[in-house]
């Protein structure tokens, strides 16, 4: 196994974590809307999730670790695809929110700072902001 194998299998073990981490916003009420199944197969496709990987996420994301990339910016991308899926079904869960701050710690975003970048994030994705904006206004709530 070469190296770029090795890398390739590393970086689709993140995306898996990713999506299991989308779908358990997205199936917090026990209910996946239109909006939301949009946006998980949208994400599917980005994150090239196979449809075997898919249906098994779907069944049980919480089988799956987070394993959050090393980039930060990368992280902050995560964070977006979370906020988004939050808003997906037109309303935010109180437990949507806990679930994302928890989510937010395992992207290794300071626990400290985790309930305000959260904050941020959801007032960013509230106001349409794109995912370029949203990465320089949680770099500035961050601060690292």
């Amino acid at each position: 196994m070469s190296i770029s194998d090795l890398y390739a299998s590393g970086k689709h073990k993140q995306e898996i974590g990713h999506f299991a981490s989308v779908v358990k916003i997205a199936k917090i009420d026990n209910v996946i809307s239109e909006g939301e199944q949009k946006l998980l197969d949208r994400a599917a496709v980005k994150l090239n999730i196979s449809t075997e990987e898919y249906t098994e996420i779907l069944k049980s994301p919480e089988k799956f670790p987070v394993n959050p990339p090393v980039s930060y910016d990368e992280r902050i991308e995560r964070l977006y695809r979370l906020t988004k899926m939050i808003f997906a079904d037109e309303s935010v869960d109180r437990d949507e929110v806990i679930i994302m701050r928890k989510i937010a710690v395992a992207l290794q975003f300071p626990t400290d700072n985790v309930e305000k970048v959260c904050d941020e994030a959801i007032h960013l994705i509230l106001n349409n902001n794109e995912l370029d904006a949203f990465t320089e206004a949680i770099k500035k709530v961050n601060l690292i």
